[in-house]
């Protein structure tokens, strides 16, 4: 909560507001999007769920809806997530970059524009890399989400916070060029702070309204985490 906090404070920054508009855009656009095609199909999904209860079951039949809804809510916070940072992974990388400057005084050994837009191929990249390691796992933990009664929302909603926990907190170590093997090894022993950040992402991107400002929040916050906790154990140079 603490690093998600120091986030909130961050946009708010005479100097960053302006790399937290884009970020922010997208990220309202496709919630509008996404929700509004999710809750206009709703209805449909859950008649047929109901349909296909027996006769001797259809007493729950009221319970299917608040159900579906939690499901696709679960599910949906990581999913969005991951496509909306796809998209807008160059600004979230320049948002962080800036970020790390105001915090440390510091820049990264290269800036400007043509540099940037070099580097956009990259970051792209290192978001299907995040997708790719994400995509098998998630297959596996959703599938325990609707086989294990309680414990298969535990263990998805621990897997979803340690992916948000990789996503945001990937961004300053993208900047700085480290391995993605490499931040996962470092957020892996961080581990308390690494699920903590993780855990209150995900619980306020469940929230209406709250998780439309959840992106830039998330890479200041994770931004302020990487200058805490592990640019000077990585002795990065200056």
């Amino acid at each position: 909560m603490h690093y998600l906090m120091k986030g909130l404070d961050l946009i708010r920054v005479k100097g960053l507001k302006r790399y937290v508009v884009v970020p922010l855009c997208i990220n309202l656009v496709l919630f509008a999007l996404a929700f509004g095609y999710l809750f206009s199909q709703l209805g449909g999904w859950v008649e047929q769920v109901v349909a296909t209860l027996p006769d001797w079951l259809s007493f729950i039949g009221f319970l299917v809806w608040p159900l579906a809804l939690f499901s696709i809510v679960m599910g949906l916070a990581l999913t969005f997530t991951m496509v909306a940072n796809f998209i807008a992974a160059p600004f979230n990388a320049l948002l962080a970059e800036k970020t790390e400057l105001y915090l440390t005084g510091q820049p990264l050994p290269d800036q400007g524009l043509a540099s940037f837009l070099k580097d956009v191929p990259r970051m792209l990249g290192r978001e299907w890399q995040k997708f790719v390691y994400c995509l098998p796992r998630a297959i596996g933990f959703l599938l325990l989400f609707f086989i294990l009664p309680g414990i298969g929302q535990l263990l998805w909603f621990l897997f979803c916070s340690w992916m948000l926990a990789i996503q945001y907190c990937d961004y300053p170590f993208d900047n700085h060029k480290v391995p993605f093997d490499t931040m996962r090894k470092a957020l892996k022993l961080q581990w308390k702070h690494s699920y903590a950040f993780g855990i209150t992402v995900y619980v306020l991107s469940l929230v209406p309204l709250i998780n439309l400002l959840i992106m830039p929040v998330a890479v200041c916050g994770a931004t302020a985490m990487w200058v805490d906790k592990f640019r000077e154990a990585l002795r990065l140079p200056d």
